[in-house]
């Protein structure tokens, strides 16, 4: 391999120690970059997958050091060096000069911001015991050891997350209760007729699902959770409550840093976000040709957008412009979704059938396709996402 180190680039920070942010210093080795490198993290953890977090980890059925992203000789063969647990406080973007909480100073030709999200959370969560959130390799560890001395649990919020770990904790055995204001378990992210379906499946297996209905708070006995009251005065009984209803992008340690913050890091569609200073993964709000100004939380984007950013580091002029791309499995559904859809889309199966639970949706909106939603049919769905693609992409 080539060395390549472009003209003013001879230093990279890499602030963030996720998947997004070690994809972009593996993706920077990987094209030939030669110069020193750093990456900060706010986690004593090496960098690990969170994917697992909800199913295979909270499940018991891998230990933790299973979701570790790379071995530590692999970690080792980046030659970059790696600080934990030190996260980041301040930045001035005009002389690319961050510190740390320990009070150091880092500075370098490049910066990339990846520190990603954190959850949301319900006035009074914390000071009750038995009250979870699930965003860390902690978080899924302490989670699974309250679930296994439980009997009900109650996860409020029916997005991708929420749905993950009522679908886990109901194949543990536990009376799941499932909340939230949508009418039904991923509304949000599938459509109306998708998640119908998922509702059902929900339901099938034993989730008691409570929707439609906003919380109005937490109720404990003794500082442990006892119950989620709803806006209506209904109480659903719980020993463990989770709190998924959604995370905000980590940037209150940006602010005046000279870098525009606007649910996210604002950036181009080069995923710039100043002279020198690139955002990747969860944490950015970037430029997309077809879609508007977009963020995407999800595992695929952190990977696909750092290989971008590190193109555009190395002195390419790419536009990130991926077709957007999740998964999610809940008990045997394995659910692919590509593109951008939205309730008002016209749907139409072209492969199976719900009633199966096997299918294939096409989503159209104005005319134009704009999203394919695969049900078990990982292949099918992958042939229609190829039309999806030239449909996006037409003149570009």
């Amino acid at each position: 391999m080539s060395c390549k180190r472009t003209p003013n680039v001879s230093e990279v920070l890499v602030v963030g120690a996720a998947a997004a942010g070690l994809t972009t210093a593996d993706a920077l080795r990987r094209k030939g970059f030669d110069g020193s490198m750093t990456v900060l993290g706010a986690e004593t953890h090496p960098p690990y997958d969170r994917p697992p977090l909800s199913k295979q980890v909270l499940a018991g059925q891998w230990e933790a050091e299973r979701t570790s992203l790379r071995s530590p000789e692999a970690l080792d063969e980046l030659d970059a060096e790696f600080l934990l647990g030190d996260p980041a406080v301040a930045l001035d973007a005009a002389t690319r000069t961050l510190r740390t909480e320990s009070g150091r100073e880092l500075r370098a030709d490049s910066i990339v911001v990846a520190t990603g999200v954190r959850p949301r959370r319900l006035p009074g969560q914390d000071g009750l015991a038995g009250v979870h959130v699930l965003r860390t390799l902690d978080d899924s560890v302490a989670l699974r050891a309250d679930l296994l001395a439980a009997k009900r649990l109650v996860v409020v919020g029916e997005g991708v997350l929420g749905s993950e770990i009522a679908a886990t904790a109901s194949g543990m055995g536990l009376d799941v209760t499932l909340t939230g204001p949508l009418a039904a378990p991923m509304a949000a992210q599938l459509g109306p007729e998708a998640a119908a379906a998922l509702g059902e499946l929900h339901t099938d297996r034993g989730v008691r699902l409570r929707l439609g209905a906003a919380v109005d708070g937490l109720i404990g006995d003794g500082g442990q959770v006892s119950g989620v009251r709803l806006a209506g005065g209904e109480v659903l009984p719980a020993d463990v409550v989770v709190v998924a209803i959604g995370a905000d992008p980590v940037t209150g340690w940006l602010e005046g840093s000279g870098l525009r913050l606007d649910r996210g890091v604002v950036c181009d569609s080069r995923c710039r976000a100043a002279d020198g200073i690139y955002a990747v993964g969860d944490v950015a709000r970037w430029e997309h040709p077809e879609f508007g100004v977009i963020r995407l939380e999800n595992r695929t984007n952190a990977g696909e957008q750092a290989m971008a950013v590190a193109d555009n580091i190395l002195g390419e002029d790419r536009a990130y412009r991926p077709v957007p791309y999740f998964w999610t499995d809940q008990f045997d559904a394995k659910i692919h979704v590509y593109g951008v859809l939205s309730p008002d889309d016209e749907v139409t199966v072209v492969e199976g059938d719900r009633a199966e639970r096997r299918f294939v949706e096409l989503h159209h909106r104005d005319g134009r396709a704009v999203g394919v939603l695969g049900w078990n049919m990982p292949k099918q769905t992958r042939q229609h996402r190829k039309a999806l693609v030239e449909a996006l992409t037409a003149g570009a």
